[in-house]
């Protein structure tokens, strides 16, 4: 879709630049007739009423590029796409070139690859997701070097070159799934952390969520639990949970620290294992079939959409309007099961 400049719907309207500021912005005297000829320009090319951006006054196309996970290989990160799409329609009468990249959440390979492809279209702005924390320290140096904004969501990493966080304080996350578990199961008991799919020690977000849970059963002082960490691949998960399980003959609850909870709730039922609470991460559709039966009892909500929206909002905002990026935006813990899912699964 074109972008107009004020250059551009003066000449339509036949009128000069001063005058379409003036309507656009509310002030100044202007005749009727001239408002009349600019307002009907302004419905038919679909401008929105948003304050005129200072873009428009430059010419000035702002580049943004968001560095995501592939959702063919996550489905965690479809709402993302959706979310990039609600900010590129609402701003769509702007000068902002918004393009989307994607990684395999596997490859820390991958991950390089694409961010040096973006790093050569020397966008204004990057909103990316620093799956790997080693390859993100790179990456961010890379971008801060080049002059350009790093952003991130979801995951958070501590570092001068990232400019804003959105998404939950995963720590406190990691706190709440542990109060769960301990409303629901049995005292002496033993309880898994099970990370799926991410190397942890290159995983800061798996870390926080360990340490939070951790810590909350280390400050209630219930020593009558034991909590035990696995850290597997989804190819080797059957295997290595089924053996972890024999080992263990007291295991009563599972958190799992990302969206993969129903390939646990799949092994836990193949091997008959029917009494194990299960506390995971985000509404698959996997997770909500067993959600829905309370084979998996709580759901952690970690709004993607909401995340890459406002990730992506801010940066836009702070070109056009010189409004300044928040430092972190924290979005709310939610705690879906059985009995509240509809109302998430509606919006």
């Amino acid at each position: 879709m074109k972008k107009y400049t004020i250059k551009d719907i003066a000449e339509l309207a036949g009128v000069s630049k001063g005058t379409v500021d003036r309507v656009i912005h509310n002030r100044g005297k202007v005749s009727q007739k001239a408002l009349d000829k600019v307002k009907k320009l302004l419905e038919e090319i679909d401008y929105q009423p948003n304050p005129m951006a200072r873009n428009l006054k430059n010419n000035k196309v702002y580049k943004i590029c968001v560095v995501l996970p592939n959702p063919e290989e996550d489905s965690f990160w479809e709402p993302c796409i959706n979310g990039v799409n609600q900010a590129i329609q609402e701003f769509k009468s702007f000068l902002v070139d918004i393009k989307l990249f994607f990684y395999s959440p596997n490859s820390t390979k991958s991950f390089q690859d694409v961010n040096n492809k973006v790093l050569d279209l020397s966008p204004d702005a990057v909103l990316l997701t620093p799956l790997f924390y080693k390859e993100s320290i790179l990456v961010a140096n890379n971008y801060k070097s080049a002059g350009i904004i790093v952003s991130t969501f979801n995951n958070q990493i501590d570092l001068e070159q990232i400019v804003s966080f959105v998404g939950q304080d995963l720590h406190q996350s990691g706190r709440v799934a542990a109060r769960l578990m301990h409303m629901i199961l049995p005292k002496k008991s033993d309880i898994i952390i099970c990370h799926i799919d991410e190397t942890f020690n290159n995983a800061i977000h798996m870390q926080r969520k360990e340490k939070g849970f951790r810590d909350y059963f280390e400050e209630v002082g219930d020593l009558e639990y034991s909590i035990l960490t696995i850290n597997v691949n989804k190819e080797n998960l059957n295997k290595s949970l089924n053996k972890f399980l024999k080992s263990k003959d007291n295991v009563s609850g599972i958190f799992v620290t990302t969206s993969k909870a129903f390939n646990v709730v799949e092994i836990l039922q193949e091997s008959n294992y029917k009494n194990i609470k299960v506390i995971g991460y985000d509404l698959l559709n996997e997770n909500i079939n067993f959600l829905k039966k309370n084979i998996i009892s709580f759901l952690i909500h970690q709004s993607p959409k909401a995340q890459t929206y406002l990730g992506l909002t801010y940066l836009i905002e702070h070109f056009l309007f010189n409004k300044d990026i928040p430092n972190q935006k924290l979005l709310p813990i939610d705690i879906v099961n059985s009995e509240n899912l509809s109302s998430y699964i509606e919006n």
